[in-house]
């Protein structure tokens, strides 16, 4: 594994991923930037760290995704926090993160880059919310001040300008019972020629509040980080805190994992196809993936004793006992009964493909350039899946197909889902007797809290989920997350131009993206 401008010597990290860290110089951060590109690496996350008590500086790190595993790159920068190089240019995705840095640590990018979002001074996720010269991440910080309210500066969006050209502003509240976001639409009539966007408002400074929690409790707050993901940020965490410790999981615990989250994958997916019909005008769809939700949701409160199964994935293994697998199995047949009578009607339903095909699409050629991740990537050709892509126990025993297509509009999207559910179904039927044959171990007999760096990365359902850990003096020095949605919240700005204004409901909702992962 070579990087270009970075030599062979990398510390291999341990877990049951093939992960490697290094520390570099600003050259090489800028160099691997490239290579990582060249080899048709994906850019996982940016993030800046305050290390000043144990090294005398501040860093940014950088993980990639290359065809061996995930590269985890280290830029020391001194401890006044000297600016470092802006890799947006290779990495469109990073614009935002690098923007975020700025925000949580003061630290800046140096040098001229060509997208939109580069060396923008704008705030993102402070919206005045704390002053300028105060940075949440830095130790000195403690999470805990407050501050005085106060008017927030008109927040420069890009304009549009030319006959005809109207603005409209959506949110950050809106008519639904969702997460706030702003978003500006530049039309002419009815069509759109621009989207902005504008996140930030579920900012809850969740990555500092890892620093005032025991190593052995986090997991509570990484799954709390998105109720939609409680699992995958769960199993995320606990991987990377028991690679730190050398904690090998027993068998019975590692079943019971990919169990979970493929119930998780399968309940988002079901809330989605009902969402995108009722979208669309089929009231129907909504109706009828409702009740197949619901009753998916009650079995897992019974089984699980939470609906979305939180809690469930603990530091050592797993906090439930083993599973009635006669119901889960039965159900799987149930619901995949159900789930195939409605696709076909989705399928042959003229006036629910006249609005799905073609509308906004991502070509997996821009795809491909600005990131696009996880099931919206897949639904462009970015055929990228850890559970197939880089195999751990148990995924590397059940032969994860794949899902992809390459027409990259809502209709693939909504193809994508309906054919994860039944990939979804199979597995958790093939997990069952093997859950059966194992036995039960209790979680975390002989894990014990160690200093050092971990990783966690999982395949949630709509990406990967990416937890870094720092461990020092038995405490949390750092837990960056970083959901999916940080690459494809962009894209969904592409995605929209040239389409209607009516029709962003429909496209938004079908990348589905997260705010409160997203935002953390």
């Amino acid at each position: 594994m070579l990087l270009c401008g970075i030599d062979a010597d990398f510390e291999r990290l341990p877990g049951p991923l093939p992960m490697w860290r290094k520390e570099v110089d600003a050259a090489q951060w800028a160099a691997a930037a490239v290579a990582a590109k060249v080899a048709g690496g994906r850019l996982v996350s940016v993030w800046g760290s305050d290390a000043r008590a144990r090294s005398g500086g501040l860093a940014v790190s950088a993980a990639y995704a290359i065809r061996e595993g995930l590269v985890l790159l280290v830029l020391p920068l001194g401890a006044a926090g000297a600016p470092f190089p802006d890799i947006s240019d290779t990495y469109p995705g990073a614009a935002r993160m690098q923007r975020g840095i700025a925000d949580l640590l003061g630290l800046q990018v140096a040098g001229a880059g060509h997208s939109h979002d580069a060396h923008d001074a704008r705030p993102w996720l402070r919206h005045l919310a704390w002053p300028a010269d105060y940075f949440p991440l830095r130790k000195e910080a403690s999470g805990l001040e407050r501050f005085a309210d106060s008017a927030e500066a008109e927040y420069a969006f890009v304009r549009v300008e030319g006959e005809g050209v109207h603005e409209i502003a959506v949110g950050p509240v809106h008519a639904g019972i969702i997460e706030p976001g702003h978003f500006r639409f530049s039309v002419v009539g009815e069509k759109v020629l621009r989207l902005e966007e504008r996140l930030g408002y579920t900012h809850k400074g969740t990555e500092k509040l890892f620093e005032r929690t025991a190593p052995l409790e986090a997991h509570r707050v990484a799954g709390r980080i998105s109720g939609d993901s409680t699992v995958a940020y769960a199993w995320a965490y606990c991987m990377a805190l028991e690679s730190i410790a050398g904690y090998q999981t027993a068998e019975y615990a590692d079943l019971m994992r990919a169990l979970l989250l493929e119930r998780e994958r399968v309940a988002n997916h079901l809330g989605d196809l009902g969402a995108l019909g009722n979208d669309a005008g089929l009231a129907f769809g909504l109706a009828q993936f409702s009740l197949l939700r619901e009753a998916w949701l009650r079995l897992s409160k019974e089984l699980f004793r939470h609906r979305l199964m939180m809690d469930c994935i603990v530091p050592g293994g797993v906090g439930v006992d083993q599973a009635a697998s006669a119901k889960l199995i039965q159900q799987c047949k149930d619901i995949e009964n159900e789930v195939s009578r409605l696709h076909a009607i989705y399928d042959e339903h003229a006036g629910l493909q006249d609005r799905f095909i073609g509308t906004g699409r991502v070509l997996p050629h821009l795809a491909a350039k600005l990131g696009l991740c996880g099931m919206a990537g897949r639904a462009s050709g970015q055929a990228y899946d850890l559970r197939s892509d880089q195999l751990w126990f148990p995924y590397d025993q059940l032969d994860v197909r794949m899902a992809t297509h390459r027409n990259g509009d809502v209709a693939a999207r909504v193809i994508l889902r309906f054919e994860e559910i039944y990939e979804s179904l199979r597995l958790i039927r093939a997990l069952c007797p093997r859950l059966l044959a194992s036995t039960p171990a209790a979680p975390g007999a002989h894990l014990t809290v160690a200093d050092g760096v971990g990783m966690g990365w999982v395949e949630g359902w709509r990406g990967d989920v990416l937890i870094a850990l720092e461990l020092a003096d038995g405490k949390i020095e750092r837990c960056h997350c970083r959901d999916p949605s940080w690459h494809n919240w962009p894209i969904l700005e592409h995605a929209i131009v040239g389409n209607i204004v009516p029709d962003f409901p429909l496209i938004n909702k079908s990348f589905n993206l997260n705010y409160s992962g997203h935002d953390a």
